[in-house]
This record gives C-alpha cells, sequence and structure tokens, in this order.
C-alpha cells in the first residue's frame, strides 16, 4: 500500500472518528478533512472538485428553497390541525395519522424537513389535549426515516445513490422501494399502538378543545400557497419524468425553487436561502473530498476485491452483506458518511465480476435509511427532533431512544432482507 494510500486512511478514520464523537460540529470537521486530503497531496485542488456531486448538492438546496417558502403560507400547520379534527380528537388515531403525515411528507421532501415542520406542530396539538408528547415523537423519528426510504429524494442516501447511478430514476426509486416500505409502515404502526394504546387516553373534554381548533386561520398567505403548492407540484412532477426529460434531478429542483422566489416576490429570496440547511451543504462537500482520496489512492478498489473475497462475487451474499452492514453502521454512525463510502465501493464490485448491481443499491438505501432507527445518532432527522423536545423540556435520552428505535430497525431490516431475497435473487 502507498504512503498516498495509508495517508488517506488516516485522515479519513480521524475525520470520521470526530464525527461519531461530535465534540465538534460535524461540518467543520467534515471541510477539515477535506482540506488536509488537499493538503497533504493526497489528491490536488481539481481532481477534489470533479469528486463533488453537485447533483446531490442542488437537489437539496432547491428542495429546501421550496419547502420554506411554502411553509411561511401556514399550509403544513393546517394539515396537522385538519388530520386531528377528522379522527375526532382521539389521541391513539392522532398518533397514527401524525405518523402517516410524516411518512408521505418525508417521501417527497425529505425527512430532515419534514421534522422541523411536523415538531412544533406535534407540540402544540399535545398541549391542547394535556397529555405526553414523546410517543408522537418518537413515532415521528421513526416514520420519517422509513417514508424518506421511499424515493429517490426523501433521504440523503437514496439522494445520493440516485445521483452515483445514472440509469436508475426517480420512479425506480418508488417502483422498487415503496412496496416493501408500505408493508414498513403498517407493522411499524400496529407496534407502536401496541406499546402505547394503553397511554393515550383523554377526557370528552379535553378532545373538544381539538374539535373547536379552526385550521383554516393557520393559512397566512393563500396566494403564496396556490403559487408554492403548484410548482411544488410541477417539481415532484418533474422527478417522476426526469429521465424522459434528459434533465438531472437538481436542475428540476432549483428551477422550481428559483421559478417559485420569481413569481413570489424578491422578498423571499434572502429569508429562504437563510433557512437552507448550508452546514449540511458543507458537510457533504467535505465529505465528497475526503471519499476522493480513498477513490484516487486506490483503497476503495482494495475494500471491493476483499468484499467480493468474503462474498464470493455471488449477488445473495453480497446483497445480504450489504443490507446488514448498512444497517448496523448507520445505527451507530450517520448515514450521509458511510453511503459515500460505499458507493464507489459498489461500483468497483460492478468492475470486478458482480454484473446485476441492482440488488446491491436497494439494499444500501434499505439499510441506510432504515438502520437510521437503531439509535438517536443514527440519522439527522433523528438530532433535530431531539433538540426540538429539548427545547421544549422533554428530553429523549439515548437509551430510551434505543430501547423502542433498536428492535423495531432489526424487524424491519428483517422484513427486507426476505423482501430483496424473494424479488430480486430467487
Amino acid at each position: 500500500m502507498s504512503q498516498q494510500a495509508i495517508l488517506a486512511i488516516g485522515i479519513f478514520l480521524v475525520t470520521y472518528g470526530f464525527i461519531i464523537s461530535e465534540k465538534i460540529h460535524r461540518t467543520i470537521i467534515s471541510m477539515l478533512g477535506g482540506a488536509a486530503i488537499i493538503l497533504f497531496g493526497v489528491v490536488n485542488q481539481e481532481t477534489a472538485l470533479h469528486h463533488i456531486d453537485f447533483n446531490t448538492l442542488g437537489l437539496l438546496i432547491g428542495m429546501m428553497v421550496l419547502v420554506s417558502i411554502t411553509a411561511e403560507t401556514g399550509v403544513f400547520k393546517f394539515i396537522a390541525i385538519f388530520s386531528a379534527k377528522k379522527v375526532k380528537g382521539k389521541p391513539l388515531s392522532i398518533l397514527v395519522s401524525l405518523s402517516l403525515l410524516t411518512a408521505i411528507g418525508s417521501a417527497f421532501l425529505d425527512n430532515v424537513t419534514t421534522v422541523l415542520l411536523m415538531v412544533p406542530v406535534t407540540l402544540s396539538i399535545t398541549k391542547q389535549l394535556k397529555i405526553n408528547p414523546m410517543p408522537y415523537l418518537l413515532s415521528e423519528i421513526l416514520m420519517s426515516n422509513i417514508g424518506g426510504t421511499a424515493t429517490m429524494i426523501g433521504d440523503p442516501p437514496n439522494i445520493m445513490i440516485g445521483s452515483a447511478v445514472q440509469s436508475l430514476s426517480f420512479m425506480d426509486f418508488i417502483y422498487n422501494l415503496a412496496p416493501v416500505i408500505l408493508i414498513i409502515t403498517i407493522i411499524t404502526l400496529l407496534i407502536l399502538i401496541m406499546i402505547y394504546r394503553k397511554d393515550l387516553k383523554v377526557s370528552d373534554e379535553i378532545r373538544s378543545r381539538i374539535m373547536d381548533l379552526d385550521e383554516k386561520e393557520e393559512i397566512t398567505d393563500k396566494v403564496l400557497m396556490i403559487k408554492s403548492l403548484t410548482v411544488v407540484g410541477l417539481t415532484i412532477l418533474g422527478f417522476f419524468l426526469h429521465q424522459l426529460l434528459t434533465v438531472e434531478s437538481a436542475t428540476i429542483a432549483l428551477a422550481g425553487a428559483f421559478i417559485l422566489l420569481l413569481i413570489a416576490g424578491e422578498k423571499h429570496l434572502e429569508q429562504s436561502l437563510s433557512k437552507v440547511e448550508w452546514p449540511t451543504i458543507f458537510f457533504f462537500i467535505g465529505l465528497f473530498v475526503l471519499i476522493s482520496g480513498l477513490i484516487e489512492t486506490g483503497v476503495i478498489e482494495k475494500l471491493s476485491s476483499y468484499a467480493i473475497s468474503l462474498t464470493g462475487g455471488n449477488v445473495t451474499s453480497s446483497s445480504i452483506l450489504i443490507l446488514w452492514l448498512s444497517a448496523i453502521a448507520s445505527a451507530f454512525v450517520d448515514n450521509i458518511p458511510f453511503v459515500a463510502t460505499m458507493i464507489p465501493l459498489i461500483e468497483s464490485m460492478g468492475k470486478m465480476g458482480i454484473h446485476n448491481l441492482e440488488p446491491l443499491w436497494w439494499s444500501l438505501s434499505l439499510g441506510a435509511c432504515l438502520g437510521g432507527n437503531g439509535t438517536l445518532i443514527g440519522a439527522s432527522a433523528n438530532l433535530i427532533v431531539a433538540g426540538l423536545a429539548e427545547k421544549e423540556g422533554y428530553k429523549i435520552s439515548f437509551v430510551k431512544f434505543m430501547l423502542l428505535g433498536l428492535p423495531i430497525m432489526l424487524i424491519t431490516i428483517t422484513v427486507s432482507m426476505v423482501y430483496i431475497y424473494v424479488r430480486y435473487l430467487i
């Protein structure tokens, strides 16, 4: 192994260790790790820039701008209160409806954005009902990661896979992942109902408070809402048709964002750009540069050879290995750096004899996205919910979440394994 390869591994492991420890913000560490790869001459700046996936970054920025403007209209609060009233303020039914809203929102927006919108509404509803919000918050964490797995734009790992594998369209993700996610959603909801059915009970008087709320009052700008929902709808339609249009998903998302800014007015420009999760964007940039060191020095290729030797190049063994490895790793470390490492590894495995890579990509997606439910640090959405809850005086501890999340994660990965085997490997 060359000196440059050893240096690339060393920088990668040190950076990864700091990311796991959470002693310093992961964005700072990621950017410093990427800078070190260039400063120590592992790759030059031009080569590093070629490894930055601007399609992933553009897609994230575009969707964040779209959602931030749409959120200003109050439409998301309207949907939450409307849903709660439809189930007549029954706490257990509200749990199911908010969970489903989170899952659907996470599929077509992204899970981080969805929980940012759902948590304040959830806390408001539970305050009205005078019940503990913890079951609702925990279920929303779980359902954000589950729902986000169903589409290409729902969870960062899928965005990264869709961007890296040009042959996979937006519809391919839905066609291949939505069926198993539907099954997993039903199973998870049944488990949550069994766990919380005795705890979620309130008097008729308290329930009437929810029924007295007027969801229409939440809409603050009807004209902007119509403009926003029209553009969001057209953008999602663009994702469905992006291969037919031969246009990348980032172009569609950014076009949608700036069309909305054009028709909504310049006054929304600065505010919507300030709502973009720039720390996440820079985290990705540093990470792509960090991984470029492993690719350019041949480390990824050697790991691929080792993985193929373990599985004998067998697609069934490789798929199951990637599924479980992704799930366990993503439960304890952020799934973004893990997936960034795995994508070139799987591509390299394809060059070394595994010709049918499709089961491997779906295994990586299911493992990385669903694995995020294993612990509180498994996904960005988990930490965001925990942070918002703590501000309101509700602490979600690491152990408390793991006692619920880890068993559910193991069940959902087992279901995924059966699905992958039956659909692709028999």
